[in-house]
């Protein structure tokens, strides 16, 4: 008896456009992008891969569509209260869709064809900034700034070898276990007296470090009789 092949459909209903990119980003939350494919993601769907096709055209056209996707849940700054206040809202949102999908970091400014949320998206930080008082010239470093503290910050999270205070006590012992007692004596303080402290969360230095970037680009991008403007 010929085997059942799979179907376009399964107990969850219609294969769409809407799923395939959800099922996608799932799976690349979960495992990494570098082991999404689309026998994979086809796999997870119970679809032949060949269905997945009528939604996506290639590999490229899906993640295209799944940084899409980050970039609607971000949105876009919003018009009211002042620029400093919109700028950070939106680095925070930025930086809670990457804490969800890290696999998006190395994404979000790299998609030659950006789906429409990506382009509303930096469309309205710069008309955000320029209606502040930015010129073209200062919006784009502003911009730039901005985006590479954000990115900067979730790879640097990404990459460290502990996840809060307890893990951390047990890397730095192990770390400093070969040495000398005092051989490191600042960077004992510094982990003692801070990384190990009972519900230190590195999180909690990106909102610190945004805020000083935000005093900066008010105070130090614009000559001292044009600050006015930007309040």
């Amino acid at each position: 008896m010929a085997t059942a092949r799979p179907s376009t459909t399964n107990s969850r209903g219609r294969l769409t456009r809407d799923r395939v990119l959800h099922a996608a980003i799932a799976h690349a939350d979960a495992a990494g992008l570098e082991f999404l494919t689309m026998r994979t993601l086809a796999e997870t769907l119970e679809v032949a891969p060949m269905a997945l096709y009528r939604h996506v055209s290639s590999k490229d056209d899906l993640i295209d569509a799944m940084v899409d996707v980050v970039f609607t849940e971000i949105g876009v700054p919003g018009g009211g209260g002042d620029w400093k206040t919109s700028m950070r809202r939106r680095a925070v949102a930025v930086r809670q869709a990457l804490t969800r999908h890290p696999w998006a970091v190395g994404l979000l400014e790299a998609r030659r064809r950006p789906g429409p949320a990506n382009l509303r998206h930096h469309d309205a930080v710069i008309g955000r900034l320029r209606a502040a008082g930015f010129d073209v010239i200062e919006t784009a470093h502003a911009y730039s700034l901005l985006d590479s503290y954000i990115y900067g910050f979730a790879l640097t999270k990404a990459d460290l070898p502990f996840d809060g205070s307890e893990q951390a006590g047990a890397m730095a012992g192990a770390m400093l276990s070969p040495f000398p007692a005092n051989e490191y004596p600042n960077l004992v303080e510094f982990l003692s007296e801070h990384v190990m402290t009972p519900g230190y969360d590195y999180e909690a230095e990106f909102e610190f470090g945004l805020d000083v970037l935000l005093d900066a680009l008010e105070q130090g991008l614009r000559p001292p009789d044009r600050i006015v403007s930007l309040r």
